[in-house]
């Protein structure tokens, strides 16, 4: 099953983080060349390879499967109040925006 443009985000967030396939393959513990059919769109990741690539890339796996159209931020390990401050700023951004 091919999941529309999750190749293209796979690739945009490899180069974003400025990793080569084989430093993104190793993290993962596959291959280099399944890694290359990820972002080819000729395969697509196991559930678990799914998972792990959202986490070392910081995102949803929504996200990586075109089903969000926007990055999610990674907020494990922070405390309520620091999950409220990150949406407070997040929503003083989006205001800031809207009144340009």
């Amino acid at each position: 099953m091919e999941i529309y443009g999750m190749g293209e985000r796979l690739r945009a967030l490899r180069t974003a983080k400025n990793l080569s396939l084989k430093q993104v393959s190793e993290r993962l513990g596959i291959s280099v060349s399944a890694l290359s059919e990820y972002e080819l769109d000729v395969k697509t990741p196991s559930y678990k390879n799914l998972v792990r690539l959202a986490r070392m890339y910081h995102v949803s796996c929504d996200y990586l499967i075109g089903s969000d159209g926007f990055p999610a931020i990674d907020v494990s390990g922070l405390t309520d109040p620091e999950v409220s401050a990150l949406a407070q700023l997040a929503s003083l951004f989006r205001q800031g925006r809207d009144q340009e």
